[in-house]
């Protein structure tokens, strides 16, 4: 199969030929029909990533069509259109036995635990538990832009953030994570503010329904300009880029008993951010994480999706080659570019 690799960090990305996988007996192998650039995907690149091991194929947001199942599949067929989570669980052990697969104890995660879907072939493993039917009428390209920043922001919005109708949400960041947050926080009757450095990127947010925008390099405070704006602060914040700053200010902006959700990385040399515990303790504040969705949760979003009111395919920027996903990737600490990079000739 034709897939990208790299044999050592922040070393150069290769197109090569290599070999097909077979499915895992629990597993499928997917052909690729479709999938996302990442720059979790750069920070594996980079070496943030524990779980790597070299050489590796990147790439995690995928759409495509079952190519082959092992013996102990019984949901899923050659042909069958699918896509999955990031974060795939075992279906055994404790965190999957309760429906939380998205923290399994012993996750499957292509791109990071094991080769991913910078090829023309994935492998995945567990596939009754892990694999999402994609509704006919939802293309490749779109279905692929939902596997990672999408699902995520949609749990961390709805799931773990819990936002609701006339609620103030503020979004710090509006890459692929920030502008899916501000479509889904707008779609469930939030109002929005967005937060970023980039006017082209804050004028997006606002056609995807953010009500306020906050260019953070134009106002003294970003977080005076959020407490303003939500008249005392916001009801859930999300820092949707994961650094220091905005981390820091996503938590500061909240109002009394308001609701944190990190949802960009914090790795590396920001792994351990500045936080105003005396606000978190004396305004009872909540802080959360959100890594990914489960499978068993993507029928609401889908269902939103289907009805008109979520539009991923509007957060799609461009579509690339496999081998334009080598310059892709590896510039994606450039922030360049509105929206999500989807590869669709894998």
């Amino acid at each position: 199969m034709l897939a990208v690799r790299y044999d050592a960090f922040r070393a150069p990305l290769r197109l090569l030929e290599l070999p097909d996988p077979a499915p895992e007996p629990h597993g499928v192998v997917v052909r690729v029909m479709a999938t996302g650039v990442c720059r979790s995907d750069w920070h594996g690149w980079m070496g943030h990533d524990p779980d790597i091991r070299l050489p590796h194929v990147p790439g995690h947001e995928l759409a495509g069509v079952v190519e082959a199942a092992g013996p102990g599949v019984t949901r899923w067929r050659p042909g069958d259109r699918v896509t999955v989570p990031f974060v795939c669980g075992c279906g055994t052990c404790r965190e999957c036995r309760t429906g939380n697969h998205q923290v399994c104890e012993a996750q499957f995660q292509p791109g990071f635990t094991h080769w991913g879907s910078f090829a023309r072939y994935v492998s995945i493993h567990h596939a009754d538990v892990n694999l999402v039917r994609l509704p006919d009428a939802l293309d490749f390209t779109t279905a692929a832009s939902l596997g990672c920043r999408y699902a995520t922001s949609f749990r961390a919005v709805a799931d773990q953030g819990r936002a609701g109708p006339g609620e103030w949400v503020a979004v710090h960041g509006c890459g692929g994570v920030g502008l899916s947050a501000v479509q889904i926080a707008a779609a469930l009757g939030a109002q929005v503010v967005a937060v970023d450095i980039a006017d082209d990127k804050l004028a997006f947010a606002r056609s995807l329904g953010a009500a306020v925008t906050v260019n953070a390099r134009a106002v003294p405070s970003v977080v005076d300009a959020v407490v303003e704006a939500t008249g005392g602060g916001a009801h859930l914040s999300l820092d949707a880029l994961g650094h220091p700053s905005t981390c820091f200010d996503s938590v500061a902006c909240l109002r009394r008993r308001g609701r944190h959700v990190q949802i960009g990385l914090m790795l590396d040399e920001h792994a351990t951010p500045r936080i105003p515990m005396a606000k978190v303790i004396a305004h009872e504040l909540e802080l959360r994480g959100s890594h990914g969705m489960q499978a068993h949760r993507y029928g609401e979003m889908l269902a939103m999706i289907a009805s008109g009111r979520l539009a991923p395919a509007r957060l799609v920027g461009r579509t690339i080659t496999l081998a334009q996903s080598v310059e892709a990737l590896t510039s994606m600490d450039r922030f360049e570019g509105v929206g999500v990079t989807v590869v669709i000739e894998p």
